[in-house]
């Protein structure tokens, strides 16, 4: 599998000077600010996105931004939060829902948007949703439905197909 390399930093975070590589013992060359006097390591985005599923074993997907195809449910971690915490967040805003349980699947980082994207399976109890002005529209699938339905090529349905069937492969982006 090849994996796609962050995207490179040129200047520092902290004062805006162009950096320059530098050894660093255990890391190999990396970006260093002469300036600050401080090494400088990659930054990216961290979202969550979850295989919502209820008590029935049916699986919730959703479709947003005037898109008219099923992805899954997702969202970014905030600053100072657990990964665990935006899970339940997220399912929360957007759907209205709260979890019972979670359980990680697996972790891809998806270089058009520098993100790490982490995978979870969570299970709602009897509940109905009561999605947000961000969701514009959702349904219950099947896990064979579900398959049919969330859009063809994405991540999304990447972490689906791979929930489903235990084997993790992510196509290169």
């Amino acid at each position: 599998m090849m994996v796609p390399m962050p995207i490179e930093m040129n200047y520092c975070m902290q004062c805006g000077t162009k950096l320059e590589k530098k050894f660093l013992e255990g890391e190999g060359e990396v970006p260093y600010c002469p300036a600050c006097a401080d090494y400088r390591f990659p930054v990216f985005n961290t979202a969550v996105s979850m295989i919502v599923r209820d008590p029935k074993g049916n699986i919730l997907l959703i479709k947003q931004y005037g898109r008219d195809s099923y992805i899954l449910v997702a969202g970014y971690v905030n600053k100072g939060e657990d990964a665990e915490h935006a899970v339940a967040r997220e399912v929360e805003e957007e759907m209205g829902l709260h979890i019972t349980s979670l359980h990680f699947n697996h972790s891809h980082y998806f270089a058009p948007s520098n993100t790490l994207m982490l995978n979870w399976t969570v299970t709602i109890g009897n509940e109905t949703a009561h999605p947000n002005r961000e969701i514009d529209s959702y349904a219950w699938f099947t896990p064979v439905e579900a398959r049919q339905h969330i859009r063809q090529g994405s991540l999304a349905e990447e972490f689906l197909v791979g929930y489903l069937d235990q084997k993790w492969s992510f196509k290169p982006r």
